[in-house]
Parts: structure tokens; C-alpha cells; sequence
């Protein structure tokens, strides 16, 4: 028998306006700058400037199709994914886990309770997300988790800097799926 404490349980709840500059600072830990190095979703290699901003946050929170959900440990903001109801199924997005707290777990339990959020609220009966096509090793993490690549890309917002700024040209995200 282990000795060693576990960790607090998660608590899910819908993200409110007094989130927005906790949940921007999360995600942009988690994609931009120097920090995100700290785990492996950076997307600091190929992309600078902001992940999101307070307006983006606030659009996803107050959208009547959707939710942002915060994730709690102990009552510390640990993670945060976006819902979207669109008909038959859901989109999946603004996906953070800390930093220091990747490759644990953590996500694995995020999104399990995003599908399941999905499917019982909404009678979703699949997830969508959207992933940049050259993040192979995320790529990769959605698939162990049952998504499949479908191929289909769709092209990066050049030229909105709200979306980040590319250090490359060859830049577009490619549609992931999984049957609910």
C-alpha cells in the first residue's frame, strides 16, 4: 500500500466574467513565450505574440452555444477547455493544462469529462477540434485518446495578430474527430 498523498480531486465548473484574466494567463502559459517551454504544448517555435487576449476569453464565456470550463485542484486553476455546441456535435478548444502539471494525467481527465459534458448535455455524438497540422506529437496525444485525423485542413489566420504571429508560411490546422 502507497504512502504517497494523492492529489486533491478536480472540480469542473463553467468559467464566469472573474475568470477571464486567470484564464488568458493559463493559456497563454501554455502555448506562448519562454514558460510554456516548462511543458510540451508550447507552440513557442513556430508562433509568437498572444494565444487568446481578455476579449477572446470573455466571447467564448458569454457564447449562448457554449462553455469555457474551469478545472480546479484545491481550488488552484489548473486547466481550462472550451465547449461548443454545433448541431450534431461538439467542438473542443482553448485546451490548457499548467505547465508544471503536463504529462501527469491531468489532461487525459479533461477531456474524458469534456466528451462526457458533450455527449450528456448536449446529445453530441461526436468531438471536434482543430489541431496545428505540424504538432505531430499532439497529434499524436488526441489520437491515444481515440481521434482520428481526417486530412482536412483549414488555413491559418495570417495576418490576425489576435490568433498569434507565424514564424513560418506553412501554417494550417487540420481537423480531428472522435465518435462520441
Amino acid at each position: 500500500m502507497s504512502t504517497a498523498a494523492q492529489p486533491a480531486a478536480l472540480a469542473f465548473r463553467n468559467a464566469v466574467e472573474a475568470d477571464v484574466p486567470a484564464l488568458v494567463e493559463l493559456v497563454e502559459s501554455a502555448y506562448r513565450g519562454d514558460a510554456s517551454r516548462a511543458g510540451w504544448t508550447t507552440e513557442a517555435d513556430f508562433l509568437e505574440g498572444q494565444r487568446t487576449d481578455p476579449d477572446g476569453v470573455r466571447a467564448v464565456i458569454e457564447s449562448p452555444d457554449g462553455i469555457l470550463l474551469v478545472v480546479e485542484r484545491a481550488g488552484e486553476l489548473v486547466a481550462c477547455c472550451q465547449l461548443e455546441h454545433r448541431g450534431d456535435h461538439a467542438y473542443f478548444g482553448m485546451f490548457a493544462v499548467r505547465p508544471g502539471l503536463q504529462g501527469g494525467g491531468l489532461g487525459k481527465e479533461v477531456i474524458a469529462e469534456a466528451e462526457r459534458r458533450a455527449r450528456e448535455t448536449w446529445g453530441a455524438r461526436e468531438m471536434r477540434m482543430t489541431v496545428v497540422h505540424i504538432r505531430e506529437e499532439l497529434i499524436a496525444y488526441y489520437e491515444r485518446r481515440g481521434y482520428r485525423r481526417t486530412g482536412e485542413l483549414s488555413p491559418f489566420p495570417y495576418g490576425d495578430p489576435r490568433f498569434g504571429v507565424p514564424l513560418r508560411d506553412d501554417l494550417a490546422f487540420e481537423l480531428l474527430v472522435k465518435t462520441l
